[in-house]
């Protein structure tokens, strides 16, 4: 029976993978949150810190998978504009946008505030598809790691 054990480089790789996915959706999302849950969902200064606090202990086990789903989701682009940022923009919907509507209902958003912030969210996850992906590949090539959605990455990546 073979045995499967990964070498130092490939643990070095997924580590280094999982550090700069994590990285880049905290500093990213952290940032557009702030001003979906302040200025469109209306929440208090105190419902925001919240609903931060919150999104980045969720963001530390969602990086990584986010990651991976997005190269997945990036397969099926072209390398037409167009493509990648329909594909940017599907992926970070389809992925974030649940997640993110337990956060905010959790950290206080109810009623009308619910509805607008997921809308928000929504409409900011369908604009910012492609900066994300573009910002994600960024620091990806910090951490020396090639870009995501260029080419199939595996788990093993």
């Amino acid at each position: 029976m073979a045995k499967l054990s990964l070498t130092l480089e490939d643990r070095q790789i997924r580590r280094r993978s999982f550090i700069a996915d994590t990285t880049a959706l905290i500093l990213f999302f952290t940032t557009t949150g702030i001003i979906n849950e302040r200025f469109i969902a209306q929440m208090s200064w105190e419902e925001v810190l919240n609903a931060r606090l919150l999104g980045a202990l969720l963001m530390i086990p969602v990086g990584r998978p986010y990651g991976l789903w997005r190269d997945w989701v990036m397969q099926r682009a072209t390398d037409s504009r167009i493509s990648r940022l329909f594909w940017d923009s599907v992926a970070l919907l389809s992925f974030q946008v649940p997640i993110y509507a337990v956060i905010i209902a959790v950290s206080g958003a109810s009623g009308s505030g619910l509805f607008y912030g997921i809308l928000g969210a929504a409409v900011m996850m369908l604009a910012l598809g492609r900066p994300y992906g573009w910002f994600l590949n960024r620091v990806r090539r910090l951490f020396g790691l090639p870009p995501g959605g260029e080419k199939p990455m595996s788990l093993n990546s």
